[in-house]
Protein backbone atom coordinates (compact mmCIF):
# COMPACT_ATOMS: atom_id res chain seq x y z
CA UNK A 1 0.00 0.00 0.00
CA UNK A 2 0.99 3.47 -0.96
CA UNK A 3 -0.27 6.30 1.77
CA UNK A 4 0.24 9.97 0.83
CA UNK A 5 1.07 11.27 4.48
CA UNK A 6 -0.16 15.19 4.87
CA UNK A 7 0.18 17.23 7.80
CA UNK A 8 -0.36 20.73 8.91
CA UNK A 9 -2.29 22.18 6.03
CA UNK A 10 -3.19 25.28 6.93
CA UNK A 11 -6.09 26.44 4.98
CA UNK A 12 -3.14 26.88 2.45
CA UNK A 13 -5.10 25.49 -0.30
CA UNK A 14 -2.56 26.30 -3.51
CA UNK A 15 -0.04 24.83 -1.40
CA UNK A 16 -2.48 21.56 -0.86
CA UNK A 17 -3.52 21.25 -4.72
CA UNK A 18 0.08 21.55 -5.63
CA UNK A 19 0.82 18.28 -3.37
CA UNK A 20 -2.48 16.35 -5.02
CA UNK A 21 -0.96 16.90 -8.58
CA UNK A 22 2.43 16.34 -7.03
CA UNK A 23 2.12 12.91 -5.46
CA UNK A 24 -0.01 11.31 -8.07
CA UNK A 25 1.34 7.78 -7.13
CA UNK A 26 -1.03 6.89 -3.75
CA UNK A 27 -3.96 4.82 -2.98
CA UNK A 28 -4.56 6.06 0.53
CA UNK A 29 -4.22 8.91 2.52
CA UNK A 30 -3.11 10.03 5.55
CA UNK A 31 -4.08 13.09 7.09
CA UNK A 32 -2.27 14.00 10.72
CA UNK A 33 -4.10 17.13 11.62
CA UNK A 34 -4.32 20.92 11.92
CA UNK A 35 -6.01 21.21 8.35
CA UNK A 36 -7.39 24.96 9.49
CA UNK A 37 -5.66 27.67 11.04
CA UNK A 38 -3.04 30.93 9.53
CA UNK A 39 -4.25 30.44 5.65
CA UNK A 40 -7.19 31.94 3.99
CA UNK A 41 -9.03 29.10 2.71
CA UNK A 42 -10.19 26.45 5.77
CA UNK A 43 -13.47 25.53 4.22
CA UNK A 44 -12.06 24.75 0.59
CA UNK A 45 -9.30 22.80 2.36
CA UNK A 46 -11.89 20.71 4.33
CA UNK A 47 -14.13 20.11 1.05
CA UNK A 48 -10.82 18.98 -0.54
CA UNK A 49 -9.62 17.05 2.09
CA UNK A 50 -13.18 15.23 2.04
CA UNK A 51 -13.03 14.42 -1.35
CA UNK A 52 -9.62 12.35 -0.52
CA UNK A 53 -9.48 8.63 -0.35
CA UNK A 54 -8.71 9.05 3.54
CA UNK A 55 -7.67 5.68 6.03
CA UNK A 56 -6.98 7.69 8.83
CA UNK A 57 -7.46 11.12 10.23
CA UNK A 58 -6.45 12.78 13.18
CA UNK A 59 -7.15 16.61 14.64
CA UNK A 60 -4.57 19.01 15.05
CA UNK A 61 -4.39 21.83 18.00
CA UNK A 62 -5.55 24.67 15.54
CA UNK A 63 -8.75 22.21 14.40
CA UNK A 64 -9.32 21.88 18.03
CA UNK A 65 -9.39 25.80 18.83
CA UNK A 66 -11.20 26.88 15.41
CA UNK A 67 -13.92 24.20 16.01
CA UNK A 68 -14.54 25.71 19.76
CA UNK A 69 -13.72 22.53 21.19
CA UNK A 70 -10.74 23.96 23.13
CA UNK A 71 -9.60 27.54 23.92
CA UNK A 72 -7.28 29.72 22.94
CA UNK A 73 -4.89 30.26 25.86
CA UNK A 74 -1.82 29.63 24.93
CA UNK A 75 -1.55 30.97 21.03
CA UNK A 76 0.54 34.54 20.45
CA UNK A 77 -1.48 37.00 19.28
CA UNK A 78 -1.05 36.53 14.88
CA UNK A 79 -2.16 32.98 15.98
CA UNK A 80 -4.72 34.08 17.79
CA UNK A 81 -6.20 36.84 14.80
CA UNK A 82 -5.50 34.20 12.65
CA UNK A 83 -8.15 31.43 14.90
CA UNK A 84 -10.97 34.23 15.11
CA UNK A 85 -10.92 34.76 11.47
CA UNK A 86 -10.93 30.70 10.84
CA UNK A 87 -13.70 29.97 13.53
CA UNK A 88 -16.12 32.70 11.81
CA UNK A 89 -15.35 31.80 8.25
CA UNK A 90 -15.74 28.27 8.83
CA UNK A 91 -19.23 27.17 8.27
CA UNK A 92 -21.56 25.33 10.47
CA UNK A 93 -21.47 22.28 9.05
CA UNK A 94 -17.44 22.17 8.20
CA UNK A 95 -16.94 23.27 11.75
CA UNK A 96 -19.05 20.31 13.16
CA UNK A 97 -16.88 18.13 11.09
CA UNK A 98 -13.46 19.20 12.87
CA UNK A 99 -14.81 18.98 16.21
CA UNK A 100 -15.49 15.42 15.27
CA UNK A 101 -12.34 14.58 14.41
CA UNK A 102 -10.10 12.07 16.23
CA UNK A 103 -7.55 12.60 18.76
CA UNK A 104 -4.39 10.82 18.19
CA UNK A 105 -2.72 8.16 18.06
CA UNK A 106 -4.63 6.29 15.96
CA UNK A 107 -3.91 2.99 14.55
CA UNK A 108 -3.33 2.95 10.49
CA UNK A 109 -1.86 -1.52 10.27
CA UNK A 110 0.36 -3.06 12.30
CA UNK A 111 3.22 -1.28 11.06
CA UNK A 112 2.10 2.27 11.65
CA UNK A 113 -0.07 4.94 13.72
CA UNK A 114 -0.14 8.79 13.59
CA UNK A 115 -0.60 11.27 16.02
CA UNK A 116 -0.58 14.96 15.83
CA UNK A 117 2.08 15.55 18.71
CA UNK A 118 3.35 12.82 20.28
CA UNK A 119 1.58 9.58 20.73
CA UNK A 120 0.87 10.27 24.95
CA UNK A 121 -0.02 14.03 24.49
CA UNK A 122 -1.46 15.48 21.28
CA UNK A 123 -0.57 18.89 22.16
CA UNK A 124 3.15 18.32 22.82
CA UNK A 125 6.33 19.27 20.39
CA UNK A 126 8.97 16.71 19.32
CA UNK A 127 11.79 19.82 19.06
CA UNK A 128 14.95 17.03 20.31
CA UNK A 129 16.18 13.94 21.40
CA UNK A 130 14.85 14.24 24.61
CA UNK A 131 11.22 14.47 23.25
CA UNK A 132 11.64 12.06 20.76
CA UNK A 133 12.52 9.04 23.07
CA UNK A 134 9.59 10.13 25.18
CA UNK A 135 7.47 9.41 22.18
CA UNK A 136 9.01 6.43 21.05
CA UNK A 137 8.62 4.52 24.49
CA UNK A 138 4.71 5.59 24.04
CA UNK A 139 4.18 4.71 20.93
CA UNK A 140 2.54 1.08 19.91
CA UNK A 141 3.92 0.47 16.60
CA UNK A 142 7.26 0.47 14.75
CA UNK A 143 6.51 3.89 12.65
CA UNK A 144 4.85 6.88 14.47
CA UNK A 145 3.76 9.49 11.94
CA UNK A 146 3.56 12.79 13.36
CA UNK A 147 3.61 16.84 12.60
CA UNK A 148 3.03 20.03 14.84
CA UNK A 149 6.51 21.24 14.32
CA UNK A 150 6.18 22.03 10.51
CA UNK A 151 9.89 20.65 10.39
CA UNK A 152 10.71 17.69 8.54
CA UNK A 153 12.54 15.07 11.14
CA UNK A 154 13.39 11.56 11.43
CA UNK A 155 14.27 9.68 14.67
CA UNK A 156 15.08 6.01 14.88
CA UNK A 157 16.29 3.95 17.66
CA UNK A 158 17.08 -0.01 17.70
CA UNK A 159 15.77 -2.36 19.89
CA UNK A 160 17.59 -2.51 23.15
CA UNK A 161 16.53 -5.68 23.95
CA UNK A 162 14.84 -8.70 22.90
CA UNK A 163 12.14 -8.22 25.55
CA UNK A 164 8.04 -6.97 25.61
CA UNK A 165 8.98 -3.87 27.13
CA UNK A 166 12.43 -3.20 25.70
CA UNK A 167 11.11 -0.18 24.33
CA UNK A 168 10.11 1.53 28.20
CA UNK A 169 14.06 1.34 28.26
CA UNK A 170 14.71 3.16 25.30
CA UNK A 171 17.79 6.38 26.08
CA UNK A 172 17.40 9.34 24.70
CA UNK A 173 21.28 8.70 23.44
CA UNK A 174 20.59 5.00 21.81
CA UNK A 175 18.74 7.62 19.23
CA UNK A 176 19.56 8.73 15.54
CA UNK A 177 18.20 11.73 14.42
CA UNK A 178 18.27 13.26 10.74
CA UNK A 179 17.44 16.37 9.72
CA UNK A 180 16.38 16.09 6.50
CA UNK A 181 18.25 19.14 4.31
CA UNK A 182 16.13 20.61 1.60
CA UNK A 183 16.32 19.80 -1.96
CA UNK A 184 16.06 16.09 -3.42
CA UNK A 185 13.54 13.42 -1.74
CA UNK A 186 14.48 12.18 1.06
CA UNK A 187 13.75 8.51 2.01
CA UNK A 188 13.56 6.47 5.14
CA UNK A 189 13.86 2.82 4.99
CA UNK A 190 12.75 0.72 7.60
CA UNK A 191 14.70 -2.10 9.69
CA UNK A 192 12.57 -4.35 10.90
CA UNK A 193 14.59 -4.45 14.62
CA UNK A 194 14.04 -0.28 15.03
CA UNK A 195 11.61 1.82 15.89
CA UNK A 196 10.86 5.15 13.61
CA UNK A 197 9.12 8.51 14.95
CA UNK A 198 8.81 10.38 11.17
CA UNK A 199 7.20 13.85 10.64
CA UNK A 200 6.86 14.46 6.81
CA UNK A 201 6.56 18.42 7.46
CA UNK A 202 3.62 20.70 6.39
CA UNK A 203 2.22 21.42 3.83
CA UNK A 204 0.88 25.10 4.40
CA UNK A 205 3.49 26.70 6.56
CA UNK A 206 7.05 24.70 6.62
CA UNK A 207 9.30 26.31 9.26
CA UNK A 208 12.68 24.73 7.74
CA UNK A 209 13.63 27.59 5.82
CA UNK A 210 12.21 26.14 2.72
CA UNK A 211 9.05 27.52 1.26
CA UNK A 212 7.82 24.20 -0.71
CA UNK A 213 4.91 22.41 0.16
CA UNK A 214 6.07 19.10 2.40
CA UNK A 215 4.46 15.73 2.27
CA UNK A 216 5.58 11.97 2.84
CA UNK A 217 4.88 9.06 0.82
CA UNK A 218 4.20 5.78 3.15
CA UNK A 219 5.13 2.30 1.14
CA UNK A 220 4.24 -0.16 3.19
CA UNK A 221 5.88 -3.06 0.39
CA UNK A 222 8.90 -1.57 0.48
CA UNK A 223 8.99 -0.59 4.01
CA UNK A 224 9.93 3.50 3.30
CA UNK A 225 8.53 6.30 3.71
CA UNK A 226 9.95 9.07 1.85
CA UNK A 227 9.59 12.59 2.45
CA UNK A 228 8.82 15.21 -0.68
CA UNK A 229 8.89 18.77 -1.54
CA UNK A 230 6.87 20.66 -4.14
CA UNK A 231 7.02 24.32 -5.41
CA UNK A 232 3.47 25.82 -5.32
CA UNK A 233 2.09 29.19 -5.91
CA UNK A 234 3.77 30.97 -3.04
CA UNK A 235 2.60 34.41 -3.94
CA UNK A 236 -1.07 33.34 -4.49
CA UNK A 237 -1.60 32.11 -1.18
CA UNK A 238 0.12 35.27 -0.11
CA UNK A 239 -2.16 37.36 -1.41
CA UNK A 240 -5.02 35.81 -0.05
CA UNK A 241 -3.64 36.14 3.21
CA UNK A 242 -3.37 39.70 2.98
CA UNK A 243 -7.20 40.29 0.78
CA UNK A 244 -8.81 38.66 3.62
CA UNK A 245 -7.56 40.46 6.39
CA UNK A 246 -5.22 38.03 8.11
CA UNK A 247 -2.15 39.63 10.04
CA UNK A 248 0.62 40.61 7.00
CA UNK A 249 3.28 38.48 9.09
CA UNK A 250 1.70 35.23 7.79
CA UNK A 251 2.03 35.94 4.28
CA UNK A 252 5.55 36.75 5.26
CA UNK A 253 6.00 33.39 6.59
CA UNK A 254 4.86 31.78 3.93
CA UNK A 255 7.15 33.13 1.68
CA UNK A 256 10.15 32.55 4.15
CA UNK A 257 9.36 29.24 5.05
CA UNK A 258 10.10 30.14 8.67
Amino acid sequence: MKYLVISDIHANLDALEATLAAADDYERVLVLGDMVGYGANPNEVIDLIQGLPVTAIIRGNHDKVCAGIDGIDGFNPVARMAIEWTASALTADRRAWLAALPQGPVRVDDLTEICHGTPHDEDQYVFDPGDAGQALRSAQRPLCLYGHTHVPAVYAAKAPAATDDRWQSLTDHTLESTAPVPGSAFVVTLDDRSRYLVNCGSVGQPRDGDPRAAYGILDTTARSVTIVRTRYDVTAAMAKIVAAGLPDALARRVLRGR
